[in-house]
């Protein structure tokens, strides 16, 4: 597992940035991002207004961080799982801790 700081104001693409960074994935390659929200469902970051639901959400439940699933491809469609997802393993995992500024 990676542990990094995240900064409650990080955008999208800074996002996608640094964890194709972490994970040594390239930067053309198309990621998916996922968390387990406070039911216990996996739910996919794909956009700026996912990312703030994910930290708003986060930030109600009070966790200490955000654990974020990576699969390096993309769904064959929307709502389907990532492949190699369904495996309960995904190939990276993120712990970050969210700062508040």
């Amino acid at each position: 597992m990676l542990i990094t700081d995240l900064a409650a104001t990080v955008s999208f693409m800074e996002l996608c940035e640094e964890v194709k960074t972490m994970c040594s994935v390239a930067k053309q390659q198309p990621i998916t991002l996922k968390w387990i929200d406070d039911e216990g469902d996996p739910c996919t970051i794909s956009s700026q207004m996912e990312l703030e639901e994910a930290l708003r959400i986060h930030s109600r439940t009070k966790r200490s961080g955000l654990l974020l699933h990576v699969f390096p491809s993309i769904p064959e469609q929307p709502g389907m799982p990532c492949p190699g997802e369904d495996s309960k393993s995904s190939p990276f995992h993120i712990y970050a801790e969210v700062l508040q500024l």
